[in-house]
């Protein structure tokens, strides 16, 4: 009867001691955001190697490296991608050694060879992915600009309204474009410099088109209006054509990693499997057989690669 009863406290003190801890919490982050008002967030201590990052990326070394991920678009800075690849050929380096089997030189070796080919396939996968996002809001863009027009209001504030309303990356073109006119940039001139940062097809239409009807005038409504309709078909028929191709896309990129990871776990389970390739006839044949691999990767991707 006595423990039952000291058990009930113990359980009942501790249901209090929860809720008035819950509480506690509750007012604490009231008074946080209170005083967050009141004086402003208090700036955080950054580590070591956030403020290396940071102090790295405001050198000329990754300028052009940043411009290669904005045409990649990554969402990471220069120091981020360079310490994932690092983090990478760590991670490939303790693996190869822990599941696979291979010394510690090999699998340095091999993470080397995964994170230079990684680096260099990645942004020649990705080259035109910026290009393709703005081309597929070129349709909303157009239907804003026209619509703004049929309003109307002037070319400069339906450039404005677009730097509002759409997201990136066309939000960041078009507020560059709005804030050089406000600055007293010539329209055509920051057309034009619009026009020689992206060399797509669609863009330089669209851009071609405004010119045209800034110089020679029209019904510019009318002309965006149909613009809108035929980059929408357009984007339609990307999609379906990538649905179409979408098995053939991840067979391009299971070929080159499946026999490497077939070759390690064989030679996890058999041992010795890998030192013919030490050889000179064994390198060759290496060699051979990592070249035709990347040229089936290189084929197959350039035949689901259809351009419209």
């Amino acid at each position: 009867m006595t423990a039952a009863v000291f058990y009930g406290l113990a359980v009942l003190f501790g249901l209090w001691g929860v809720y008035s801890y819950l509480g506690y919490r509750a007012e604490k982050r009231q008074w946080k955001q209170r005083v967050t008002g009141w004086y402003g967030e208090r700036q955080k201590r950054k580590s070591f190697f956030v403020v290396l990052g940071d102090r790295f990326d405001q050198t000329k070394y990754a300028e052009p490296l940043r411009g290669k991920l904005q045409q990649a678009n990554l969402p990471l800075t220069p120091s981020e991608f360079l310490g994932m690849l690092l983090l990478a050929f760590m991670a490939i380096t303790v693996l190869s050694n822990s599941m696979f089997g291979l010394t510690y030189a090999l699998g340095a070796i091999i993470g080397i060879i995964a994170v230079i080919a990684t680096y260099y396939i990645l942004f020649w996968l990705r080259k035109n992915k910026y290009e393709e996002r703005l081309n597929n809001q070129l349709g909303e863009v157009c239907r804003l600009l026209g619509n703004s027009v049929r309003a109307g209001m002037t070319i400069y504030q339906g450039a404005d309204l677009v730097a509002r309303e759409v997201s990136s990356p066309a939000k960041e073109e078009f507020q560059r474009l709005s804030q050089e006119l406000k600055l007293g940039v010539d329209f055509e001139k920051a057309l034009k410099d619009m026009q020689k940062r992206h060399k797509s097809r669609e863009f330089q239409l669209f851009i071609a088109t405004l010119l045209i009807q800034k110089r020679a005038g029209g019904n510019l409504y009318a002309v965006l209006d149909e613009m809108s309709q035929t980059l929408e078909e357009r984007k339609l028929l990307l999609q379906s054509i990538k649905t179409m191709t979408a098995e053939q896309r991840y067979i391009s990129y299971l070929l080159p990693i499946l026999p490497v990871f077939l070759v390690l776990m064989m030679n996890q389970i058999i041992d010795g499997f890998l030192k013919p390739l030490m050889t000179v006839p064994g390198a060759i044949l290496g060699l051979f057989f990592l070249g035709a691999t990347v040229l089936a990767f290189i084929l197959v991707r350039k035949v689901s690669n259809i351009k419209v």
